[in-house]
């Protein structure tokens, strides 16, 4: 049964302040699975941008960067840009963007981004987009939390996305207007779409045009709790099978900024509105949200290799 947008939304918000209200003990990642279950809400209305739902998605990632520590650069969280839809009409989107301090001081910035709109509601069905992508965001949330467990070397950037439904919107406006300067970013790390593969497989893109990624994600995969396979980052079975361009990591690719990409596999869900959270694997998802903390450490430690084999 579908419940009416305030009501659902009330509820969504005391689940919230529950949530945000308890978890003193809990670990990076523990809160992974409340994240896509609240994110892919009915309430929230499928997160199309410039929603309600969209707003309601903000609100919670919002009280979640706070509740984790995490500090806004300059006076706000918030990034909004406007783009025009096909059809004309002008739409507001905003991107999410905080910082962590690492104990270097100075040098590159490692930056970690998911996309937190999905499609919105369609001939009257909600497209609740639990893996795409309540669940990055779940990781982006889990990075956070482990970065502020145990500080980073360097400065990590922690942006969840909007719009990138529309073409890569949110990407495109970070890109263009960055936090920080594009040339300071030694790596721009992306998470789309964690939570759901058959075979339990997760797959990293990135080392096959990046080959001085492969070392670091191949010991990576050696202790990761789910199968990290690396690929779909060429033309060599076709484009459609080139992930470059496919998700938020294309608009820094773009750019020159080094990049690698975490995310499924196509399944039947994908852009369905039954793509919600009881259809989750919850220990795949699990093992895959852990893979990509351990993935994200591992490059904030080896930066400096990334930054000099890329010539950053």
């Amino acid at each position: 049964m579908r419940t009416p947008f305030a009501t659902a939304s009330a509820f969504v918000f005391a689940t919230v302040l529950a949530g945000l209200a308890a978890p003193a003990l809990a670990g990076p990642g523990d809160l992974a699975l409340d994240d896509v279950r609240i994110l892919s809400a009915d309430a929230m209305q499928g997160r199309a941008v410039g929603s309600p739902g969209s707003q309601l998605a903000r609100t919670y990632i919002l009280e979640r960067f706070k509740g984790i520590g995490l500090a806004p650069i300059g006076e706000g969280f918030e990034r909004p840009f406007r783009f025009k839809r096909k059809d004309g009409v002008t739409v507001t989107g905003v991107n999410l963007v905080a910082r962590i301090k690492g104990t270097e001081g100075g040098g590159k910035t490692l930056l970690v981004t998911a996309h937190y709109d999905h499609i919105g509601v369609r001939n009257g069905q909600i497209y609740n987009g639990a893996d795409d992508n309540a669940s990055g965001v779940a990781g982006l949330l889990a990075v956070a939390e482990a970065f502020k467990e145990k500080p980073p070397r360097h400065d990590v950037l922690i942006v969840a996305l909007d719009a990138e439904e529309s073409g890569l919107r949110g990407a495109k406006a970070f890109a263009a207007e960055p936090s920080v300067p594009l040339a300071s970013i030694g790596l721009a790390v992306n998470f789309d779409m964690l939570s759901k593969n058959a075979k339990g497989e997760l797959y990293v893109s990135g080392s096959s045009p990046q080959p001085f990624l492969k070392p670091i994600l191949d010991d990576v995969a050696r202790t990761a709790p789910v199968t990290l396979k690396q690929g779909h980052d060429t033309d060599a079975q076709g484009k459609d099978n080139n992930w470059t361009f496919q998700s938020d990591q294309g608009a820094f690719a773009e750019k020159g900024v080094p990049w690698v990409y975490f995310g499924v596999e196509d399944h039947p869900e994908y852009h369905q509105p039954t793509d919600d959270f009881e259809t989750i694997p919850q220990p795949f998802f699990k093992g895959s949200v852990a893979t990509v903390v351990q993935a994200t450490r591992a490059f904030d430690e080896r930066l400096g290799e990334i930054v000099k084999a890329s010539g950053r």
